[in-house]
């Protein structure tokens, strides 16, 4: 029984592994309400490689005039005078997006609390359709908690960086990880 469980869930990770590549590659941007851009590190004021990589692809949906507004994710760091999402603004601002067209959410410490605090802004804003700017990897995870959140919500990847194809199947895999523990109530 315990053998027949151990094979089941591998499967299960398996199929979910499979599914998460897929979604990294496809780029679903649409007009939407808002573009939230997932928070990556940050050093000491400055976006990290990744985060800045983030960013830069949100402006692009932005001036394409897919969405109105632009929202930046996560708390913060090791500097606690810096969030992503703080740094995220003013990376934004920095190339050329109007501060009030920026929605900060600077609190979350993980993927699930980030997009927690972020529905409940864009509940309070009235708005219901949102792009996710992200990794690859990380979209089907986030869109699925978007989605059970009520939004309609669409996956965007950034620009891939410099990573092997290994790597990327190893990152779909702690997703697939990261998404069955969600959906057994681990706010991760």
């Amino acid at each position: 029984m315990a053998l027949a469980l151990a094979v089941f869930a591998f499967g299960y990770l398996i199929a979910l592994t499979v599914r998460i590549g897929r979604q990294s590659t496809r780029d679903e941007a649409r007009p939407s309400d808002v573009i939230i851009v997932m928070g990556a590190a940050e050093y000491r004021g400055h976006p990290s490689p990744v985060l800045k990589l983030r960013l830069d692809h949100a402006v692009g949906l932005y001036k394409m005039g897919l969405a109105p507004y632009i929202m930046t994710t996560g708390g913060p760091g090791g500097d606690p005078s810096f969030t992503e999402g703080g740094v995220g603004r003013s990376y934004l601002i920095d190339r050329g997006v109007p501060a009030e067209r920026i929605i900060v959410e600077n609190e979350g410490e993980s993927t699930a609390y980030s997009l927690s605090a972020a529905s409940e802004i864009l509940r309070r804003m009235g708005l219901h359709s949102c792009i996710i700017v992200s990794d690859g990897y990380h979209l089907f995870r986030v869109k699925r908690i978007l989605q059970q959140e009520g939004f309609a919500a669409w996956g965007s990847p950034r620009e891939p960086g410099d990573t092997t194809i290994p790597k990327e199947w190893w990152q779909y895999f702690k997703q697939a990880i990261a998404y069955a523990l969600w959906r057994a109530g681990v706010r991760v």
